[in-house]
């Protein structure tokens, strides 16, 4: 069950949202319908705001509900003429989430990645090297070079169809949470690798990541 917030943080900073971060669909993590009496904006002082995370490349964002609209903790909403959501205010880091949000960040990312499962298949499909020592698979926690290698015999062999059949033939123990562990890891900013989450153009530019955009390849293929 998801937490509702009953404190607010005041976030770092806001920022505009780019055409490159663009998300059709959010995941609402957290809904103040009081507002933030901490925020450097006034407006969202007593003004209602939610956190949510977007479905194409888990961009962390901050947004505004139409007057009267209330929007429920867990629940998807798409970004178009018929949302609930007005506008999107900006993009937001994970230091910027209130306690609640992060309370519910792992149940959110789990039910996307579950709605995308066949994305996600393909890339224990599809995942290369990253250079000579290291694989893409093994940046996915408890994939050491063992269970890599077993993982690139067996899709070699028939390529894998869901992610019970990855738990089954290679003895991955929860693929799906293997996932959204890795996608935590990204959303906080612990690896310089990105598998999935795609960085803000700040984080980018700041060097010593390495966004490898698996996301964005599977679904165009």
């Amino acid at each position: 069950m998801y937490r509702h917030s009953t404190w607010y943080r005041r976030p770092r900073e806001r920022k505009p949202v780019r055409e490159e971060f663009r998300e059709n669909a959010v995941y609402i993590l957290d809904y103040m319908p009081y507002g933030n009496p901490l925020d450097r904006y006034r407006e969202y002082r007593a003004k209602p705001v939610a956190q949510a995370i977007g479905v194409n490349h888990f961009t962390l964002l901050e947004v505004e509900p139409y007057p009267g609209v209330e929007l429920l903790v867990g629940e998807r909403i798409d970004l178009g003429r018929e949302s609930k959501v007005r506008r999107v205010i900006g993009r937001i880091s994970y230091e910027d989430l209130t306690s609640t949000a992060r309370d519910n960040l792992e149940g959110v990312v789990k039910n996307i990645v579950l709605e995308n499962e066949r994305v996600f298949v393909e890339f224990f499909n599809k995942a290369g090297p990253i250079n000579i020592r290291l694989h893409s698979l093994e940046l996915l926690p408890g994939v050491g070079k063992k269970t890599m290698k077993l993982i690139l015999e067996e899709r070699k062999r028939k390529p894998f169809k869901s992610l019970q059949e990855i738990q089954e033939r290679v003895k991955l123990s929860e693929p799906a949470k293997t996932v959204v562990d890795r996608i935590l890891i990204e959303l906080r900013g612990e690896d310089k690798y990105y598998l999935f989450v795609k960085p803000s153009r700040r984080v980018l530019e700041s060097g010593g990541v390495v966004y490898l955009g698996y996301l964005e390849k599977l679904r165009h293929l």
